[in-house]
């Protein structure tokens, strides 16, 4: 990531999961990356960081100051504040005795300008103003900039990310010695993302982190080994842990999602683990009385599964995002919603056997319904947006990306939906400039995502002008979007961060 305050290129726009990562270092500790918490905030990312005028103008500018380019590379050391380990070139990661970091006497200046350096009232302001990755290298300046920085507040919504190899130090005789985090835990991580890893690891992650016991809330596992026995130990010692993500694991079986579910877990997340069917659903809703959120993707789960949810759940349940469950039919459909009756978020994205038939469903008896994904579901037309225009008056996302039957015909009643916030209709391939002119009249739109739609011309999109609370634009791979379109719209559109 490039120093926007020395003129170079902008960092990185975030990917749209939110994750920010840090390159892999030299030094063989891997990479160690930061889930940022909220994704809606994912392009604004990219902006240079914008520090506030309270350094005076020399110290501002000041090209002598120790401070590393956020440039550098960061390993899990930096992350976790412990030692570097030898032959390390990284600033400031050493904090032992004989360490070089500087000291505020050794700051060149004159002494206000030192004293202003340090001087936490600023620094507690200042530091607010960068993003995740920039604060990692801040921390490695000075002892006061990590006193600072190590506070739970500057850290807070953020996912630590840790892969396998980033937990372990090889000694000098070839022994594994596990990573301290104890950096981590002054800072205040409660949640983690490890990938990976084992049985054993987890043990191990238990055992060194200060805070797993009861200070974790979240814990996601990705890529990992983990089995029905390392399961239940870590939901039997992480008494803390509400909030669970499995993803790509395939070691585990539905028989150890029975012996290790806890009442307590109100937020679950299962995708790409082949062991999960119809059981498993069976014990989510018999083990999991408090459940608000289940994100799940399974490719044999079925129907019947949908049907499995208590009356309990019911009431608690309040987001459903079943993602590439091929099996699930108008069925299915039935029994959520009558199971699920309060889902203000559905998502029945890649659920290629729902016709419009089980989008009526959806709009007669989930009312209270603010967000809605369709997408990957070729088999929607136009019909279905009329249900939803005509019974979905709260909604305020709806998400129709690769809906290939959609028409210029369905955006007429989307028009309708004074609620609506944020539209997606990426790649699209039937929405034409006619289509375009029924969103103008939509006031309440501040997200437009048209991107690879490939009807669309240069004049169609210009009159998106007239959406003048709009506040993102996607046309990616729209051959429309010209560069004088975009210039076009940086002069009418001031406000709107455009995506070309």
């Amino acid at each position: 990531m490039s120093n926007p305050r020395n003129g170079d290129t902008k960092p990185p726009c975030l990917p749209r999961n939110g994750l920010v990562k840090i390159p892999t270092q030299p030094n063989g500790l891997g990479s160690a990356s930061i889930t940022k918490g909220t994704p809606a905030v994912k392009n604004r990312l990219c902006q240079p960081s914008s520090v506030p005028a309270i350094l005076s103008p020399a110290l501002a500018h000041r090209s002598d100051l120790p401070i590393p380019s956020l440039a550098s590379p960061l390993s899990l050391a930096a992350l976790a504040g412990v030692s570097s380990p030898p032959g390390s070139s990284l600033v400031g990661l050493n904090t032992s005795e004989g360490s070089e970091q500087p000291s505020p006497e050794r700051l060149p200046g004159s002494p206000s300008e030192r004293q202003l350096a340090v001087d936490e009232k600023i620094l507690n302001r200042l530091f607010w103003y960068f993003s995740a990755c920039e604060k990692c290298v801040l921390a490695q300046v000075c002892k006061a900039w990590r006193r600072v920085l190590y506070q739970p507040k500057f850290w807070v919504g953020l996912t630590p990310v840790l892969h396998t190899k980033e937990l372990y130090n090889v000694l000098p005789g070839g022994e594994k010695e596990f990573v301290s985090l104890q950096g981590f835990a002054v800072r205040g991580f409660d949640g983690f993302c490890l990938v990976g890893v084992s049985d054993l690891d987890i043990c191990e992650f238990i055992d060194n982190y200060p805070l797993s016991k009861k200070g974790v809330k979240s814990m996601s596992l990705k890529r990992s080994t983990i089995t029905d026995a390392g399961l239940e130990v870590m939901l039997e010692q992480m008494q803390g842990v509400v909030r669970l993500e499995l993803s790509g694991c395939n070691d585990f079986t539905e028989a150890g999602l029975w012996s290790s579910l806890n009442a307590r877990i109100t937020a679950l997340s299962v995708s790409d683990c082949i062991n999960v069917a119809d059981d498993a659903i069976a014990a989510i809703s018999q083990l999991l009385p408090n459940l608000t959120e289940l994100n799940l993707q399974a490719y044999h789960v079925t129907d019947t599964a949908l049907a499995y949810f208590t009356a309990k759940q019911g009431y608690t349940t309040h987001t459903l995002r079943l993602n590439s469950c091929w099996e699930i039919t108008n069925h299915g459909v039935v029994n959520m919603v009558h199971s699920l009756p309060n889902l203000s978020v559905l998502s029945l994205s890649g659920c290629s056997k729902v016709t419009d038939d089980g989008v009526e469903l959806v709009a007669e008896n989930l009312r209270k319904l603010r967000s809605l994904d369709l997408s990957w579901c070729p088999r929607i037309t136009d019909m279905a947006l009329e249900y939803i225009a005509c019974d979905l008056h709260k909604l305020e996302e709806l998400v129709l990306d690769r809906c290939v039957r959609i028409t210029d015909t369905g955006l007429s009643y989307l028009s309708t939906m004074s609620s609506l916030r944020s539209l997606y209709l990426r790649w699209c391939c039937q929405v034409q400039d006619f289509g375009l002119k029924h969103l103008l009249s939509m006031g309440s739109l501040r997200l437009l995502s048209l991107a690879g739609c490939p009807l669309l011309t240069t004049t169609g999109l210009s009159g998106l002008v007239q959406l003048q609370e709009l506040e993102e634009l996607e046309l990616t791979n729209c051959p429309g979007a010209t560069p004088e379109l975009f210039k076009y719209f940086s002069q009418h559109l001031p406000c709107c961060m455009v995506i070309e």
